[in-house]
């Protein structure tokens, strides 16, 4: 690993014979960012501008969304969409076109960028917008690092009265119910539902909805929360099909049927797991893979309900299952959502999984849905290029721009892209 810290150590290291993949904070769940020559980008972390009156910030690729949080809440300031963590660098942002809570109404995270300046193989760097070099913009935002090094990028932040949430929650008993209350609260800015991956029959799909928006006044300012840790890897039977149903069970049930306009801590909110120090140890030594696929809206229902079944009936789903309403996917190349439904679902790595995940990309592929590039490890080329019909497009402009000999990873060799 070699890391840079000025664009002419950049430029330099571009010089030197062979491929490589950019690395920030390595919070990809996959591959994506591995690679026998690897270019740590966490020292080009300097915010360089930022405008008060706009909440325009510009800042290099390695600023996290933790240090914009930090510097610009208590001023009344909030990233206009965020994923499930905050440790991730505004370039790996960008390059995973990351979504959050909201996307049925505010989209990608690419929708809050409007500018970036991009690194190409021979030391060049561009000036890249959606209308300047838009190309590669729509190709750098979801290509996975695969277009240069992002060496800075202008944001747009929203301003938010509170760093606090209003939060609602219901619990709703099947698929077809959180469907509906999906649907029925689509006014809402930010919503996500915990799912009993591990129910079946009648209960099948049963979930947690949670909806919140800003609070309407309050402080800026959170006291930092006790932190939790995960002191050493559980064994690997702790987590089996009759623990996680059981927890499940006691999570479902524990939940009130419905609270309405709880004051909740902003971080709390978006965040809950970056409270839990090394949360992944809870799988054992040999670790997880999340599966996170999307499917289109009229496929949903139907689709989603096979693939509920199938996990149960295997019993290999954990306790954290997530399941999203996507609005309208965008002009990118490669980014994941598209109007529907997503589901994300840790699995704990065992021998029978990955054929049991190579079903369950069959019934993904046959309802016209794809998956999720920032979390996977292991889908095959094939299922990639079903999944993300442009993908020969954004392979031509990689010929094109000479980046294929210079930028590769581990996942796009396996993706032949």
């Amino acid at each position: 690993m070699r890391s840079y810290a000025s664009l002419v150590e950049l430029r330099h290291l571009l010089e030197t014979p062979g491929d490589l993949i950019v690395h920030a904070m390595g919070r990809s769940y996959g591959d994506s960012a591995l690679y026998s020559r690897v270019l740590l980008s966490r020292r080009f972390n300097k915010i360089l501008e930022f405008n008060p009156q706009t909440g325009r910030v510009t800042c290099e690729a390695g600023v996290t969304l933790a240090d914009l949080i930090e510097t610009f809440l208590p001023r009344g300031w909030f990233l206009s969409v965020v994923p499930g963590t905050k440790f991730i660098s505004v370039g790996g942002a960008i390059a995973s076109d990351v979504h959050g809570k909201n996307h049925h109404q505010q989209g990608c995270f690419s929708e809050c960028v409007e500018a970036f300046s991009l690194i190409l193989p021979d030391g060049q760097e561009v000036h890249v917008s959606r209308r300047k070099n838009r190309p590669l913009f729509l190709a750098t935002c979801g290509g996975m690092g695969l277009t240069g090094v992002i060496a800075t990028a202008t944001l747009r932040l929203q301003p938010i009265p509170s760093a606090y949430m209003r939060e609602t929650v219901l619990r709703c008993a099947k698929l077809q119910e959180i469907f509906e209350l999906f649907e029925a609260h689509q006014d809402v800015p930010y919503s996500v539902a915990w799912i009993d991956c591990l129910a079946s029959g009648e209960h099948l799909g049963r979930s947690i909805l949670m909806m919140g928006d800003h609070a309407e006044d309050g402080p800026l300012q959170l006291s930092r929360p006790r932190p939790l840790n995960i002191p050493l890897e559980l064994p690997s039977f702790v987590l089996n099909k009759h623990s996680v149903s059981f927890f499940n069970h006691l999570y479902y049930h524990g939940k009130l049927d419905q609270v309405v306009g709880r004051l909740t801590p902003l971080e709390d909110f978006f965040f809950p797991l970056d409270r839990i120090s090394h949360w992944n140890r809870m799988y054992g030594r040999r670790g997880f893979t999340q599966y996170q696929l999307v499917l289109p809206q009229a496929a949903s229902l139907t689709g989603l309900t096979e693939i509920l079944k199938r996990i149960s009936a295997a019993g290999l789903g954990s306790f954290l299952g997530v399941l999203k309403l996507f609005g309208q996917g965008n002009d990118n190349l490669l980014s994941f959502p598209l109007k529907g439904y997503s589901l994300a679902v840790d699995f704990k790595i065992e021998s029978k999984l990955f054929p049991f995940l190579r079903e369950l990309d069959r019934v993904v592929l046959d309802h016209g849905g794809r998956l999720y590039l920032t979390k996977d490890v292991r889908m095959s080329a094939e299922t990639f290029r079903r999944g993300y019909p442009r993908w020969q497009e954004f392979a031509l402009l990689r010929e094109r721009h000479g980046l294929k000999a210079k930028f590769n990873s581990l996942q796009s060799l396996r993706l032949g892209v």
